[in-house]
């Protein structure tokens, strides 16, 4: 239920619900719990939609019961859903930013997140948590560690729908390697 408050909160953080948050929504529910308690959940959304959200209460419980790992899936998929309209608004991002603190995310995971869907002048660097000014040694180093903490391995264990983030996050890692690499001319 946590999850389904959260997502209501991001989608009316721009000021309107789309359709295509829904979906998304839709589709992470259905691949995590099947598509009859998807629909339970869809339900109890629309009703969440039209309430006040109990904001700090509900990711004061997250906190104390998930494991960080989790909560940092969570992040990306409260992005995914920000996302889902093709657009990330700035209120979306102030708004799961505040999520990321009350969830006690570090701020450099939540940053790295962000990266991913919010394109800004140096999204790469904020991905592998370094600065630009960064050595190539630290950059190798960085992206190592990254692709360590966040390989799709080590929720191997958790639905199809995290795993599916978490393969996601770790090909951005990659690609903003790759980028780095590229623009540095690495080898």
């Amino acid at each position: 239920m946590s999850m389904v408050v959260l997502s209501a909160a991001v989608m009316k953080a721009d000021g309107k619900t789309m359709k295509s948050e829904l979906d998304y929504v839709r589709r992470f529910f259905e691949q995590q719990f099947g598509k009859s308690k998807a629909n339970d959940y869809v339900k109890v959304l629309r009703d969440v939609l039209k309430q006040e959200i109990p904001l700090r209460e509900v990711c004061e419980q997250i906190a104390r019961f998930m494991p960080l790992s989790m909560r940092m899936q969570l992040l990306h998929y409260l992005y995914g859903i920000a996302q889902a309209d093709g657009h990330v608004h700035s209120k979306e991002v102030e708004l799961i930013t505040r999520i990321s603190d009350m969830l006690r995310i570090p701020r450099a995971d939540h940053d790295s997140i962000k990266a991913m869907f919010y394109k800004e002048v140096g999204g790469s660097y904020k991905i592998l948590e370094i600065e630009p000014s960064a050595s190539d040694d630290e950059v190798k180093k960085a992206y190592r560690r990254m692709a360590k903490r966040h390989h799709p391995d080590k929720v191997a264990q958790l639905g199809e729908e995290i795993q599916k983030g978490a393969k996601e996050k770790f090909q951005r890692i990659q690609e903003a390697y790759e980028q780095i690499k590229k623009e540095r001319v690495m080898s």
